[in-house]
């Protein structure tokens, strides 16, 4: 949906395309806003999501009050609507052909949608009550991936990036919570630590040696 003054003036026909792109793209979630800059009017309106029309005040005065963020481009910066919804703005300056401040060309995203997304992803990523830990305590494979998995996340890099010393680490913590102490417990550790299991030996040997001289 979209309100324009008058078509014939150059301005709309010119940003008239980029207007109902940016509301097409984002719609119906952002309202575009041209605005007059010698007048101080709306020229047009696409995907209105407050009562404004062409010809109405614009009420730039606003931006005079912002920092650029880019050449000629404010934003994003926050905005109400009367109904309480938060907007994301950003405006820019559109200039003529001599370099003159022509029009300003805003776009309001509506945060409602991205706020309410944002709450339910909130509440399904993390647990509402400690893990049990009397379910898993004759888990080992659970151990091997609670052990692992909380090492990557501290160390802050991918299990299949990790240096000698790191996984000679995690193979210290590994042997602490008791898990080399069932069987066939190499293959599971190997395949989380995304290594083979002559690879994982050799670590175990170094591991031991190690343990020896001190």
């Amino acid at each position: 949906m979209e309100t324009t003054a008058d078509g014939a003036d150059p301005r709309v026909r010119a940003w008239s395309p980029v207007c109902q792109a940016i509301a097409l793209l984002l719609g119906p979630y952002a309202e575009v806003v041209l605005h007059d800059v010698a007048s101080d009017r709306v020229l047009g309106v696409w995907n209105p999501m407050s009562r404004r029309e062409p010809g109405d005040p614009s009420l730039l005065g606003e931006l005079g009050r912002l920092d650029p963020s880019a050449h000629d481009v404010y934003g994003p910066y926050q905005k109400l609507l009367s109904d309480g919804r938060r907007l994301s703005s950003v405006s820019a300056v559109l200039r003529d052909a001599e370099g003159r401040p022509s029009a300003v060309l805003c776009v309001n995203l509506d945060r409602t949608p991205l706020e309410q997304a944002a709450a339910v992803l909130a509440g399904f990523a993390a647990p509402s009550q400690p893990r049990p830990e009397a379910l898993f305590e004759q888990d080992w494979t659970e151990r091997v991936h609670q052990v692992v998995g909380s090492f990557v996340r501290e160390r802050g890099r991918p299990v299949d990036r990790l240096g000698r010393e790191d996984r000679l680490a995690v193979l210290t913590e590994l042997d602490q919570a008791g898990v080399f102490a069932v069987r066939r417990a190499a293959p599971v550790v190997a395949g989380a630590l995304k290594v083979s299991r002559s690879t994982l030996y050799a670590l175990l040997a170094e591991l031991k040696a190690q343990r020896n001289d001190s």
